[in-house]
């Protein structure tokens, strides 16, 4: 596995290779989630017309996405131990710059995506976040020109809001949704996690479990149990959360489809739903969703 620095030469290797890349974009700090999508992405070069297609992964902690007083200066950067990871996972090439080579003067130009997908949710409590993921991971594409890139479900709208700039932006590339990673006890495996303490990690499962609860009373409704429409479920499961000592940002059902509210007749019918929260627990911010 090679580990590479510069955008010149990580265009060499891609120019060089028989097929274009199959490309898993990180942040770094990785974790057993982020494992899974480069071997997803190995399952998918290995099916390349001419052979054994290259995976590259790009480790970069992105200012961009960062606000103002969140942890871009405190986020782990482990460039040794994720390589070593990345190599038994079977990824070809690491592209990891630094800050100066990615943005070698202030990023003027970025890509925004549209309001109605930008401003909901994630959006409404990190302004500018999906701006700055949009603009770096446009920016690595055209760097990297893979033919196919993976991404995990656990951010939800990220995944949303990636394949629609490439379908938008007619790019020929397959954006891939990776299942989310659990711990045995449900939690969802976060590079975050590792700010909690022992007995926050202990509680941290509470997230899921009230996903859980949230998508049980759909599928109940669904079966022809009594349910409540989708603002009751909602403001009892973030109820909830706040009885549990946490601080909640959101619990929402919405459309998998384009994030919006299910109608009453959607949510007891046959739409496709995910179930989607935010919620900080002591000085951690998690996020987690299921689908329906």
């Amino acid at each position: 596995m090679k580990i590479i620095h510069t955008i010149a030469e990580l265009r060499t290797i891609v120019a060089e290779a028989a097929n274009a890349p199959v490309f898993v974009p990180t942040m770094g700090n990785l974790h057993e989630g982020h494992l899974a999508l480069i071997r997803q992405a190995r399952g998918i070069a290995d099916q390349g017309a001419w052979g054994r297609g290259l995976v590259v992964a790009s480790i970069f902690v992105n200012r961009l996405q960062f606000g103002p007083h969140e942890d871009f200066d405190r986020y782990p950067r482990t460039l040794a131990r994720d390589a070593e990871l990345l190599a038994g996972a079977g990824c070809d090439v690491v592209f990891a710059p630094d800050e100066a080579e990615l943005y070698p003067q202030p990023q003027g130009y970025k890509v925004a995506p549209p309001d109605d997908l930008a401003n909901l949710l994630e959006g409404e409590f990190r302004p500018g976040f999906f701006t700055g993921v949009c603009t770096v991971v446009a920016k690595l594409f055209n760097i990297v020109q893979p033919r196919a890139a993976v991404f995990g479900k656990k951010d939800y709208q990220q995944l949303m809001v990636i394949k629609g700039m490439v379908r938008q932006m007619a790019w020929p590339i397959d954006i891939v949704g990776g299942d989310t990673a659990r711990a045995d006890d449900g939690l969802a495996l976060s590079s975050r996690n590792g700010y909690l303490s022992a007995d926050e990690r202990a509680q941290a499962v509470q997230l899921s479990q009230a996903l859980q609860r949230v998508r049980d009373l759909v599928l109940a409704g669904r079966t022809g149990l009594p349910c409540d429409g989708v603002a009751k479920i909602e403001a009892q499961a973030f109820d909830k959360l706040g009885q549990q000592g946490w601080v909640p940002d959101y619990v929402s059902i919405r459309r998998q489809r384009d994030l919006l509210a299910p109608s009453a007749e959607e949510l007891l019918g046959n739409e496709a739903l995910v179930v989607v929260a935010a919620a900080k627990l002591g000085k951690t911010r998690l996020i987690d969703n299921l689908e329906v």
